[in-house]
């Protein structure tokens, strides 16, 4: 547990898995005691919307934003353990199809804002393909809802293909469940998106 009860009631410790610094805060609103996401963002941390880290303090974030990228062709960032982060397009004649290649957090946010905003400048429905996401933060979380909320403005789909268990239970702890068309496969995807649009042939199962 990295956010755990105060001493004062109504009171929680956020405490930073980097550098080990807490605060006492006293969320606005705390919907479950698991769910920690609100108080993250009232007081500019990041991390796992649970209570259960990892967190990162506003300090400890800034830090790492300001670290040098690597030398790098491509939509890549730094990321944990200096490791590439990136995420794949693909142009399918039923809709973009993106791939993250790990875990989403602030340190990668704006690689995928920029691939989901260049996926909904054209005429195609996006697809986020998270089979190799196991969890995103509160940014991540932000993005994935203004995506959904932009393509429907545009009289299109976006949809969730694979998510772990974490990101399902973020979605459903957040009311977010219903929101977003969910698949377990790609194929399902696009088959339910060529059926939706006329002219368009269905992909082999």
């Amino acid at each position: 547990m990295t956010v755990v009860p105060g001493l004062r009631s109504g009171t929680v410790n956020l405490i930073c898995d980097r550098c080990g610094d807490s605060v006492e805060a006293v969320p606005a609103v705390l919907p479950e005691p698991e769910v920690v996401w609100t108080v993250l963002n009232e007081y500019g941390w990041e991390g796992s919307p649970f209570a259960v880290g990892p967190h990162r303090c506003a300090g400890c974030t800034v830090a790492s934003l300001v670290a040098p990228p690597p030398d790098v062709d491509g939509p890549t960032a730094p990321s944990a353990g200096a490791r590439t982060w990136r995420v794949d397009v693909e142009e399918l004649p039923e809709a973009v199809v993106l791939t993250p290649s790990g875990d989403i957090d602030v340190l990668v946010a704006d690689v995928l804002r920029e691939a989901l905003a260049a996926a909904l400048t054209g005429d195609r429905d996006v697809v986020l393909d998270l089979h190799r996401v196991g969890m995103l933060d509160s940014t991540a979380l932000g993005l994935l809802v203004r995506a959904h909320r932009e393509a429907r403005q545009q009289g299109r789909s976006f949809c969730l293909v694979a998510p772990s268990r974490f990101v399902l239970t973020v979605l459903h702890t957040m009311r977010l469940a219903s929101v977003f068309l969910v698949f377990d496969h790609r194929p399902q995807a696009l088959a339910c998106l060529a059926a939706d649009r006329p002219g368009l042939s269905r992909p082999a199962r």
